[in-house]
């Protein structure tokens, strides 16, 4: 039988890991998004570009207020930290776009 901590820390892990991996398809989606607009000549509007920002806010808020949890595994830490690098490469190649403008 199953501790109470134990349910609960499961039905947690599974909510967290959840939203990390919503969170990485995301990433995943605006990253292919910024790549080709890049490449296509005056495809970055202002318009554009506010929804791209927006959407990198979004994204940053919530994967930057997720709290670690201490029983969180080094493999699913390392992913979440990976994670973070990656917004921080998707912003840039962002402002590469925008600046094309």
């Amino acid at each position: 039988m199953e501790m109470p901590n134990e349910i609960v820390r499961k039905k947690v892990y599974e909510g967290w890991a959840s939203f990390v991996k919503s969170l990485e398809e995301s990433v995943a989606t605006l990253e292919k998004e910024i790549d080709f607009t890049s490449k296509m000549v005056n495809a970055c509007t202002l318009e554009w570009c506010e929804a791209t920002e927006r959407a990198i806010d979004d994204i940053s808020n919530s994967l930057f207020s997720i709290s670690e949890p201490s029983w969180l595994s080094a493999e699913d830490s390392k992913k979440l930290k990976m994670l973070k690098r990656k917004v921080h490469d998707v912003y840039a190649r962002y402002k590469a776009a925008a600046d094309k403008r």
